[in-house]
């Protein structure tokens, strides 16, 4: 048994062991920011049918944690400033847990009250994980930026994956599928909440003294930070959405098409955790942000030419470009503010702004589907959203802060 005067005798193993903890709490609350998402697309079919609801209310499932994350970004900074980052990540959690237990209730209004409430909490560790590394690892904000996304990135990958197979094979039901992610929520809580018992006194306000508002708005290094990040989840999200869609108009079989899915999501991974390790070593990202548009036009590219022999290939640059893309959004607010409040506030604003656009991708695809009958036009429009990108983020990745401009 180790006594107290052991532990403050040995002050670095003390803060060896927290600082351990602090990355592992990161971790658990990463793995947490997709699954109860990313679990629902396989599943629609089964939970339309369990619950009775239409195609519209089945597309909010996924449409409502957008929304929440874009109306809640701008004000969670404000939370985690009065209640203290440790807290409001607590605070998070258990929402989550509530959330995701509560749509798992074979009930319209569960259904969708319980996806507004995860939608809600998975918002809150959107945002202060940035400030968390800011605040703890930023001497290491490459490493540990890679370490959170790739854990996102790996999770989001493995739930879509296992949905049917909990569901059907296991037998769990579309409900148990659904539930089974409250598991990671409720061990993640239960560090936190730890974390929240022991923290420093000094840090009970972890998030204050932010950049203001107004002073962000007028900054174009934000801009570009916000209008990036709002792009690559556009991507993103059109290419959870649809891509299955164009690659059977293409004639692959749709078995085919869904494994194309997974592998794009999986090579995305490595890559999310490299891109920030590198860009962590060097205060101009451009060279790599270029890198990693020019892939993704390729990619889009080949898919809309239509030569199905390569389509591997073209998924795999759309792929790996949007693991770079993701996490170059992601170490943009730390690289880009002062401070672990700064990163917090930049985060906010990027999110907010940046999942409204994402919001609308699905849809906007959608419409133009539906317009010429094709997915031509569609494609064309990723490609643009493509060299968009590639024109703010050259402005988010070139070496400075915020509030310089």
């Amino acid at each position: 048994m180790v006594s107290s005067s052991t532990r403050e005798s040995n002050p670095r193993s003390s803060n060896t062991v927290s600082t351990g903890l602090l990355f592992a709490g990161m971790i658990l609350v990463a793995i947490n920011l997709r699954a109860a998402i990313t679990s629902v697309g396989p599943l629609i079919g089964m939970i339309r049918e369990g619950v009775g609801i239409s195609n519209t209310m089945a597309g909010m499932l996924t449409t409502i944690p957008l929304l929440a994350f874009a109306l809640l970004s701008p004000i969670i900074p404000s939370i985690g400033r009065k209640l203290g980052l440790e807290a409001t990540l607590l605070l998070s959690l258990v929402v989550l847990t509530l959330g995701i237990g509560m749509r798992s209730i074979a009930s319209p209004i569960t259904l969708l009250l319980g996806t507004a409430l995860l939608g809600s909490a998975i918002a809150a560790g959107n945002v202060l994980l940035p400030s968390l590394v800011k605040r703890v690892f930023p001497h290491r904000i490459g490493l540990m930026t890679g370490a959170y996304s790739a854990s996102i990135n790996l999770m989001a990958a493995v739930a879509s994956g296992v949905s049917i197979p909990i569901a059907v094979q296991l037998g769990f039901g579309w409900q148990g599928s659904l539930g089974i992610w409250s598991l990671l929520s409720v061990g993640a809580a239960v560090l936190w909440f730890q974390q929240w018992r022991n923290r420093p006194a000094t840090k009970a306000v972890s998030v204050a003294n932010a950049p203001g508002k107004q002073a962000l708005f007028r900054s174009k290094t934000a801009w570009c930070i916000t209008l990036f990040m709002g792009m690559q989840s556009f991507t993103f999200y059109v290419n959870i959405s649809w891509l299955p869609e164009i690659l059977q108009s293409q004639g692959i079989p749709a078995v085919t098409a869904g494994w194309m899915l997974s592998i794009m999501q999986f090579v995305s991974i490595p890559f999310s955790f490299i891109i920030p390790i590198l860009a962590g070593r060097n205060p101009d990202q451009r060279t790599l942000l270029a890198v990693s548009l020019v892939s993704m036009f390729i990619g889009y590219g080949g898919l809309l030419i239509g030569w199905t022999s390569l389509t591997w290939f073209w998924v795999i640059l759309v792929g790996i470009a949007g693991g770079a893309n993701f996490s170059l959004s992601l170490i943009f607010f730390t690289l880009r503010t002062r401070t672990a409040q700064g990163a917090a506030a930049m985060s906010g604003m990027a999110q907010s702004i940046g999942y409204l656009l994402a919001a609308v991708g699905p849809m906007l695809i959608g419409l133009l589907h539906d317009m010429t009958s094709g997915w031509s036009l569609p494609l064309m429009m990723l490609m643009a959203v493509t060299s968009l990108s590639l024109v703010v983020g050259l402005g988010a990745a070139k070496p400075g802060y915020v509030s310089d401009n």
